[in-house]
């Protein structure tokens, strides 16, 4: 009995470090997928999850990039619920607020396939680096580039930016 009781509390510390260490970044990233509002709720049904698989998540080599997809998978679902299509919902522009931020911006990123516009936004908008995208979304740091660069070129082509 004492060994199970020790066995537990060891999980839930293990899942309260794993709950800090990618909380905020699960929420910046399911930005991209979901928009800004969504992104907290499907974060939230996302570690749910993850705790009711905790003895099989927390022994994974990459716990994180399974996060990932269950963030992704949980947001769509919300997404569904709420009658929108695959594209985040993200907040216009408001000239008073953020002078200095293309109004056109939130189309143009919700016209960027899922992956380019979940990089740029951790790498441009949440100041990320390739490295800690990569290791978040369990890809190649060179995939994590090829979707930021991609990603920023079309929107500069589509807002009329310099190249």
């Amino acid at each position: 009995m004492t060994q199970r009781v020790a066995s537990d509390q060891s999980a839930v510390e293990g899942f309260t470090l794993f709950v800090k260490r990618y909380r905020s970044m699960l929420e910046h990233a399911l930005v991209g997928v979901v928009g800004p509002d969504l992104a907290a709720d499907a974060s939230s049904e996302a570690f749910a999850y993850c705790w009711r698989q905790w003895d099989r998540v927390g022994a994974m080599e990459h716990p994180a990039g399974y996060l990932w997809s269950v963030g992704r998978s949980k947001g769509r679902d919300l997404a569904r619920q709420n009658g929108r299509a695959h594209r985040p919902l993200l907040p216009a522009i408001v000239h008073s607020d953020l002078p200095l931020v293309e109004p056109g911006l939130p189309k143009a990123l919700a016209g960027l396939s899922e992956r380019q516009r979940v990089a740029v936004l951790l790498i441009h908008g949440f100041g990320w680096t390739y490295s800690e995208v990569a290791e978040f979304l369990d890809i190649s740091v060179s995939s994590v580039q090829q979707h930021a660069q991609r990603g920023m070129a079309k929107l500069q082509k589509r807002l009329g930016g310099a190249s």
